[in-house]
């Protein structure tokens, strides 16, 4: 048994879950599937650096002397995508993103395999504001929140209904002087604890206290306009990262974070020389998990139980012991 559900059930109620999310996400936000690269070129800047230390994965094309990098999400990619395939302001477009990433620190949640929906969209220069990105969160919320009862509808007597009716909305500087003393971590479960869900603003830029919240790449995410959706898990009694997001720099914010990360040396590289000559339109977007999205709506105490991935021995005996399956 896996859980509430046999392996198999687990599979068919995967299914259901993100067929009906990835549909209701792509109407609430205007978004138009597309297909996604698994590999770029390291020379064009399009790679996500993430937290901006991260090395991704890498090969040789060897009969043509080229080296490629698998990708570790579609920030960049999918703001030139928008401008390549001719989207106007209002429209956007997702993709199903799967990623490495080898420095990853294997638990609960966390998983060398990244399969989620990154989604972009086109906004107008005036849309670079807090108010803009707030509703934004809330029309995604909304699907999250149909999603539940979508699913929950199906399975009534295996699951029940954890989301709130709202979403709260917190600055990671609000969130320090509430708990000064607590690490970063240690704030986000206490805060998700209290409101079930939220969207936790402004991550990537150094606090009052002379520390950041969590470290951000400098070359996507306005850091004054971005943020991460968590819910209340209380099937591990932790707080989940579901979806991380926001608006993405413009010239000025990437000039400004760029000299603030010492990444000054990316002005070089393809993606960024489009940014600082305003070739690229302006938007928003972010990555939704879909692994940890089951794993939320499904119950389940490891991510593992809805996606197949790698493990240590010592995890599979843990795992063993506590009678979870790993696919």
């Amino acid at each position: 048994m896996n859980g509430l559900f046999t392996p198999r059930e687990m599979q068919v109620a995967i299914k259901l879950i993100k067929d009906y999310f990835e549909r209701k996400l792509a109407e609430r936000l205007n978004l138009t599937r597309v297909s996604a690269p698994l590999f770029v070129k390291p020379e064009t800047g399009l790679n996500d650096n993430l937290t901006g230390v991260e090395k991704a994965v890498s090969f040789s094309l060897r009969k043509y002397g080229q080296e490629l990098e698998i990708v570790q999400s579609l920030a960049k990619w999918k703001r030139t995508a928008l401008k390549y395939y001719g989207f106007d302001v209002g429209e956007g477009l997702y993709t199903d993103m799967d990623a490495i990433r080898p420095d990853e620190v294997l638990d609960n949640t966390h998983s060398l395999y990244v399969d989620q929906w990154d989604w972009e969209k086109v906004i107008r220069e005036e849309d670079r504001t807090d108010e803009y990105l707030e509703k934004t969160v809330k029309d995604i919320f909304e699907v999250f929140k149909d999603t539940e009862n979508y699913i929950n509808g199906i399975y009534p007597n295996k699951l029940y209904k954890k989301l709130p009716d709202e979403i709260k909305f917190i600055t990671s500087q609000e969130l320090e002087d509430l708990y000064p003393k607590e690490k970063p971590k240690i704030r986000e479960h206490l805060i998700a604890r209290e409101y079930k869900a939220v969207f936790l603003k402004k991550i990537g830029g150094t606090l009052r206290s002379g520390s950041v919240h969590d470290t951000r790449s400098p070359d996507y995410d306005d850091w004054e306009l971005n943020g991460d959706i968590l819910f209340w898990n209380p099937i591990l009694d932790e707080s989940l990262e579901l979806s991380s997001m926001g608006i993405r720099v413009d010239r000025f914010s990437l000039e400004k974070q760029l000299r603030l990360a010492n990444a000054e040396n990316r002005k070089i590289l393809d993606y960024h020389k489009m940014l600082l000559n305003q070739e690229l339109p302006f938007t928003v977007g972010g990555g939704i998990g879909q692994s940890r999205i089951c794993m939320y709506f499904l119950h389940s105490k490891h991510i593992g139980q809805v996606q197949a991935s790698v493990w240590t021995d010592e995890i599979i005996e843990q795992c063993e012991k506590e009678n979870i399956f790993l696919l």
